[in-house]
């Protein structure tokens, strides 16, 4: 009897729980969450103005099939142009991966060592970085190095900063967040300092290795270091909620690719053809992963591969609220799609 009575209460205590937390979850994360699952990936994708966003594309790399693309919205707003498939996006963080494999070309080649330490290499920030003398690039590429986020430094994307100077110069002299390879914490510090050392070991900007090493022999030929190279048409305008303007000509440092350009290159790097050989592939594998997430005002990215359906999915949203919940939405639309093409599959 006491057994049932207490099994009684755990279960009103769960649902009283749950109750809880459904009133503090928003609405419109509620909403499309428990919305019935449309029967096609483009039925999923018009549904990007209920979730917030001012336009939207995906792109479906399937193997043994022919490459699709969705959108619906703006590409720009103001004058109602409808999303193109093929327009240019600030992919933000996902330029990391690029980078990551640039470390891993570099080591292979004997031109850098993942054991060496960041004093190693930019000798003049001994001193200005704390633990510049133990925190290796092994740390900075996988996170673990402890120096401060400089884009967390207060209000930084009121006012962002166009070079990489002042952008280390946010955190230059400031605390160690934790001992080098005691802790992780996502730095974009970390990837502007390998940027540098980059830019030192080779003689003259990393960029340009990125594209003659990855981008050309993969014929990556719609992706670009930053808004400098590009005609400014082709690119997909970008909005933060609440904030009026066109975010696509501020010069944030992202890189800008297509799509498409970008799903060729998270399945050349899972099918093994990013790299010149096994050594390389290993180097790689050992330091950074193989799919990764974008998000600056105006621009969220995602971009997966998938095994069991070598399926690449790549989707591109325009609209940014760092409210807490605009990037759950753009999750739960990109995990939608995926079901829907699970269940086709």
């Amino acid at each position: 009897m006491a057994t049932s009575k207490t099994t009684w209460i755990i279960r009103t205590l769960l649902f009283i729980g749950t109750l809880i937390s459904l009133f503090f979850v928003p609405w419109p994360i509620l909403k499309a969450w428990i919305a019935p699952l449309p029967n096609t990936v483009q039925e999923q994708v018009n549904k990007a103005k209920n979730y917030g966003f001012d336009g939207i594309i995906v792109y479906v790399d399937q193997k043994g099939q022919p490459e699709k693309y969705y959108t619906s919205g703006y590409k720009n707003r103001a004058e109602k142009t409808p999303a193109d498939a093929h327009a240019l996006f600030k992919i933000a963080s996902v330029g990391k991966l690029y980078n990551a494999l640039a470390i891993a070309k570099l080591v292979r080649s004997d031109k850098l060592s993942l054991d060496k330490t960041l004093a190693d290499y930019l000798p003049e920030l001994k001193g200005r970085i704390a633990y510049a003398d133990q925190i290796t690039l092994r740390m900075l590429v996988q996170h673990r190095s402890g120096i401060p986020n400089y884009t967390s430094t207060h209000n930084y994307w009121v006012h962002p900063k166009d070079n990489n100077d002042d952008k280390l110069a946010l955190v230059l002299d400031k605390p160690a967040n934790f001992k080098p390879d005691q802790d992780y914490e996502y730095s974009n510090t970390n990837y502007l300092l390998l940027g540098r050392i980059m830019n030192r070991v080779l003689g003259y900007p990393h960029f340009q290795y990125i594209k003659s090493e990855i981008l050309q022999p993969l014929h990556l030929n719609h992706t670009y270091g930053s808004i400098n190279e590009v005609d400014m048409n082709t690119v997909m305008s970008g909005y933060y909620v609440g904030y009026e303007s066109d975010l696509k000509n501020d010069h944030v440092g992202s890189m800008l690719a297509t799509a498409k350009d970008v799903g060729k290159f998270i399945r050349a790097l899972n099918d093994g053809t990013a790299f010149k050989d096994k050594k390389e592939q290993n180097i790689y594998s050992s330091i950074y992963k193989y799919e990764h997430t974008g998000l600056i005002p105006g621009y969220q990215t995602i971009a997966k591969y998938y095994k069991d359906l070598d399926m690449v999915v790549i989707q591109f949203t325009n609209t940014v609220n760092f409210d807490g919940y605009n990037w759950t939405l753009s999750e739960i639309m990109y995990n939608r799609i995926v079901k829907i093409l699970e269940k086709q599959n």
